[in-house]
């Protein structure tokens, strides 16, 4: 009977060393590939900050392009110069009241 336990005891211990062994590799594959996925990962954030950095280097552009191009002295010398325009006169400005249409 001691015999038996022993046996099954020696064969218990030699599963758990041989499951030991093997699993050691699996957990070094495992995260070899997890480091693949973790630089590839890196190299896309990477990527879209830089896309980022620059679409907002774009858009500062825009935003000052746009503040010339509004600006109401270039509007109305373009009125006045190339459009051939003039500031109206008060009697030739007419007042509309809009009244509310929904009632």
């Amino acid at each position: 009977m001691q015999e038996n336990r022993r046996r099954i005891s020696v064969v218990v211990r030699t599963v758990c060393v041989c499951l030991l062994a093997v699993s050691i590799p699996c957990l070094l594959i495992f995260n070899g590939i997890q480091a693949q996925k973790y630089t590839a990962l890196q190299r896309d954030v990477e990527a879209l900050e830089k896309r980022q950095e620059e679409l907002v280097e774009q858009n500062k552009k825009l935003i000052t392009d746009i503040s010339l191009l509004s600006s109401s002295d270039r509007i109305e010398r373009i009125a006045e110069n190339e459009l051939g325009m003039r500031p109206a006169e008060s009697d030739e400005i007419v007042r509309v009241e809009m009244r509310d249409a929904r009632k």
